[in-house]
């Protein structure tokens, strides 16, 4: 599939040809849903935790006698049914990532990229370069794309000063073509991708 390139200024600057197998695959998504469960599930820290009955500081003893009171039978102060006692069955620190086997992996990117070309929010630009390094005149760049929200991805080597540019503008984001995910892509409005970054994704992913 064709696609047209423009420079930053929005302006026209030839056109690329994109592969089909990995930017005109049918939308699947089940395979983009259990990308981002499993995106979201590793970056979860697991740290909740609550106390267990082995836990709790407190006597050892039988709060009073089995028998004779008129209570129910109690042997402990620290159970769950007392003040300051136990959780049953709460959190404890664990890790919450789950596998997913690498060819679903790769499937759920280029499912992502085809996405993005079917609902026309792909573009491509010739390089993502700021001379100046200044905020205000990367916002101008993003007027004259047309574009608010974006994630944009360069090559291997992601241009310093952009990045510097980009970073206090909320609702863009810039990663090398290593750092593409499903999740970042799907987030934004708008995928950006220069020339650099559509050669080493298409090697990556053929």
């Amino acid at each position: 599939m064709k696609c047209d390139v423009k420079t930053l200024e929005g302006k026209d600057a030839g056109s690329i040809e994109l592969s089909d197998a990995i930017f005109g695959l049918p939308v699947r998504a089940d395979i983009l849903h259990r990308m981002v469960r499993w995106q979201l599930a590793r970056r979860m820290a697991g740290t909740h935790k609550t106390k267990g009955i082995s836990e709790i500081s407190g006597t050892t003893a039988k709060p009073f006698k089995q028998k004779g009171t008129g209570h129910a039978r109690q042997g402990s102060k620290r159970s769950p049914q007392f003040r300051g006692g136990a959780t049953i069955f709460g959190p404890v620190v664990r890790s919450h990532a789950h596998d997913l086997p690498k060819k679903v992996r790769k499937l759920g990117l280029k499912t992502a990229l085809s996405a993005k070309a079917a609902a026309g929010q792909l573009i491509v630009v010739e390089n993502a370069v700021s001379e100046s390094g200044k905020t205000k005149d990367l916002m101008a760049t993003m007027k004259a794309l047309g574009i608010e929200k974006a994630l944009f991805i360069d090559g291997p080597e992601v241009n310093e000063k952009f990045a510097l540019a980009s970073r206090n503008i909320i609702g863009l984001d810039i990663l090398p073509q290593q750092g593409a995910n499903v999740y970042d892509i799907l987030r934004r409005d708008i995928l950006v991708l220069t020339k650099d970054a559509v050669k080493h994704l298409e090697e990556r992913l053929q």
